[in-house]
Parts: C-alpha cells; structure tokens; sequence
C-alpha cells in the first residue's frame, strides 16, 4: 500500500488518444490521483506524473501513441511516466522500452492506478504490468466531462465479438459491464453537477448486461427517469443490437435524443461474412428504415471501412450503391489498417493503397451529399440546442436534440442552457444553422 503523502502537491499531466470510453477512462484516473492529493497541471506547468492512455485501433494510431509518449516525456523531464489504454495492453514490452516510460499498466491495472505507482520512483526500464485479456474482468464506471458541455458515461467494456479486422476483444478483454444501479447513480451524479447531455460509451454498449443478467433497454428505461438530465445520446450500437423496442421506445422517451451511431463498415453482405459482421444489409436498411419510419427527424450517423482485405471492386459498388441508398445522415469513413493477430490476414484479396485512397473520398462524397441533404430538410423547423462553452470567445456553437450544428454569437450566459431556435439559413462552410 502507497503511502499517500507521496503524492501531496505533485502536478499530473495526461494525455487521452481515441475513443470517448478512453477519455472517460483518463478521467476516472484523473479523479483517484486527486482524491491523493495530486493536482491537474496547469499550462506551461512541468509535472511530477505524466498519464497517457493510448489507442490501437490502426496502425497509425499505434505511431501516434509512441509520438505523444516522447512528447509528454521531453516536455515534462523528470516526471513519472505512466501509460496504459489499448496499445498498452497489446504492446506493453515495445511501450517499456521507451526512455523515460516508468509503469506500463494494462487494461486490468490501469482504473486502479495509484497502487500500482511506486512511490513514483523512477526507473532505467518501464515496468509492466498487464493481465491475459481472457483474464480481464474488472469494470469501473468511469464518466468524463469534455471541453464543452457533455458527459461521457461509461457503461459497458470489452467485446465478445472478435471481428476479423479488429484487436479490440484482444486490448480490452471479454464483454462486462456495471449495474444499472451504478449507471442511475453515475447520471445523478451528473445531474447534481449541472450537467445536462450524457453519452453512453462502451465497446459494445448494446451487449450491456452479459456479467449483472440485465438489459441495454432497461438501462436507457432506468436512466430516462433520472431528473436534472435533459439528453442522452446513444453511442454507437451494433444493428443486430439495436432492437426495434429500443428504437420505439427513443421515439416516444422523456430524454433520449433522436440521434442514432450505426456500424456499418461494409455494404456488401460478402464483405460483412469475410469481416465476420453478426448481420447483414438486408438487417442494416430495416433499421434505418424503421428509424425514419418513426423518427422522421432523426440523425443517422454510420461507419464504414474501405479497403479491407477482401473488398473487390465489385464488391465495393455494391457497398456504394447500398449505403447511397440509405436515408442516413453522414458517414464516418475509415480506410482499412492491418491489425497484428487477426483473422484477417489470411485472407488473399489486397487492395492497393491508391484504391484505398480513391474509394474513402466517393464514401466521403456521399457523406457530404446526405449531410447537405439531412440540413435542408431541417430548414424552417423549431429545435432545442444545448449552447456549448468556446474558448474563442467570438462565437458559440450548440447541436440540437437530432445533432444539427448551430452557431450564434458568444455569450457566456447561454452557455450550458437549452434555447428553442428556428433553424433558418447555413454559413459559408455549410456546417451550421446561424441563429
């Protein structure tokens, strides 16, 4: 057991790449660290502890992660370097070979940190200490605030689905989540602070359930009562686990916004089997259309990955064409990474980088068309927008219940308010209403 006196008066910097559930992570360290006595570093500040939780979800973010490390390193000499997250788990030998690193801490370690640091003691090696994924059990509700005004609560972890192109069952171990009991009292906590929008974050948030025998739909029943909270968002949600009573039930909700994240990642049925997706387009259109059939308003956001093994070009005109097809709102367009370990290195099928390149931008032209689109369909229509804080201070932003973007004049009194508006005319960029 860590003396706590040793880390009275001592500054933390972190540092959080990838997802939201990272962020809600970092945010849950940042609060044991001060519950010991240490502060949040100020700007221009060099810190006692630097924390970097880090992402693996492409090769690129793999690069990204060592970067950061030797940044947070060079600008904090001296400090006590402690990484965990994704890369973390997966590459925790190649992690502690960087000068500087301290702790390496996997999945397992990394919500429970202030017993694993060591009386900070600076090391001439990164010390690691991570648990087998199969042996990964532990879930801690974590929730985070970000820069603006919304909540990030941790609901679920892990994943038993173990696609072909991904590592993530492999960094963050099997599906497992908290009570809802927890959760209620995570968002009333939420509500006592003032905060007013929630996102549900997780791995595989609609497998909530698996370790408490309870259900993603009581979950969103439960916290839909909780008072003092105006929004919930629904991060994204597999499609074979979006049931019809969740979509109904956001319908006809007290605080569930109309805003659905769909994965997608291919719309080739072919594809989907290679990627060992647990459903297929047939599936995928009858949400978005009984979405739009009781939700008219609502946005539909989906992701898509381009280029995986596999992908011929037919087979990607037939995934163009679907998703051209559908009544959705933007695409988030992924190109393809090779993920040590997976399944899908064996299959044959490679597509050129250049091909790559080619078919994310026809995806991201779409995206922009059925953007435009969802826009000029919300043209003279009355909104709710929650104002969010702009450290600009020349204007300010907000996002209506179906995640329009709108954009006014700053004015702190407005910020973390809702105010009906009439969406009316787009800036120049076509990204916003202006109010």
């Amino acid at each position: 057991m860590i003396d706590n006196s040793v880390f009275e008066n001592k500054k933390a910097a972190y540092f959080t790449l990838g997802c939201k559930l990272n962020f809600a992570e970092t945010s849950a360290i940042g609060r044991q660290l001060k519950s010991a006595g240490v502060r949040k570093a100020r700007k221009g500040e060099i810190a006692d502890i630097c924390v970097i939780n880090t992402c693996s979800v492409t090769e690129l973010a793999d690069k990204k992660c060592r970067q950061t490390i030797r940044k947070m390193i060079k600008e904090n000499p001296g400090s006590y370097v402690v990484v965990t997250g994704c890369y973390a788990q997966l590459k925790p030998d190649t992690i502690a070979q960087i000068p500087g690193v301290d702790i390496v801490l996997g999945a397992e370690q990394k919500l429970d940190v202030i017993s694993h640091l060591d009386e900070l003691r600076k090391k001439d090696k990164g010390t690691v200490l991570t648990t087998k994924t199969n042996n990964i059990r532990q879930f801690v509700p974590s929730c985070s605030k970000d820069d603006r005004t919304r909540y990030f609560l941790k609901v679920q972890d892990g994943c038993d689905y173990f696609c072909s192109f991904c590592t993530i069952p492999f960094a963050r171990g099997r599906s497992r989540n908290g009570t809802i009991a927890e959760m209620v009292s995570q968002a009333e906590e939420v509500a006592a602070g003032g905060g007013k929008e929630i996102v549900l974050t997780g791995v595989n948030i609609g497998d909530f359930g698996k370790t408490t025998g309870e259900t993603f739909f009581e979950l969103i029943q439960a916290l839909d009562n909780v008072e003092g909270i105006e929004r919930y968002r629904i991060s994204s949600i597999e499609p074979n686990l979006l049931t019809d009573e969740i979509i109904e039930f956001v319908a006809t909700s007290k605080r569930f916004a109309p805003h659905f994240h769909i994965p997608l990642q291919a719309g080739s049925d072919d594809v989907l089997k290679l990627m060992r997706r647990r459903y297929n387009t047939a599936l995928f259109r009858h949400k978005v259309e009984k979405i739009k059939q009781v939700i008219p308003d609502a946005f539909i956001g989906v992701d898509v990955i381009v280029g995986t093994r596999g992908e011929t070009e037919e087979y990607f005109e037939e995934g163009r064409a679907f998703i051209d097809s559908l009544p959705i709102s933007q695409l988030h367009v992924f190109t393809y990474s090779e993920r040590p370990n997976t399944q899908a290195l064996k299959i044959e099928h490679e597509v050129t980088p250049q091909d790559k390149h080619e078919r994310c931008r026809t995806l991201l032209d779409i995206s922009d068309k059925k953007l435009r689109e969802f826009y000029a369909s919300q043209r003279g229509k009355a909104k709710q927008v929650l104002f969010e804080h702009n450290d600009s201070g020349t204007c300010m932003h907000g996002f209506t219940e179906n995640y329009v973007r709108v954009e006014t004049n700053y004015n702190e009194l407005k910020v973390n308010t809702i105010e009906e508006v009439k969406l009316s005319s787009f800036n120049e960029e076509l990204t916003a209403f202006l109010v």
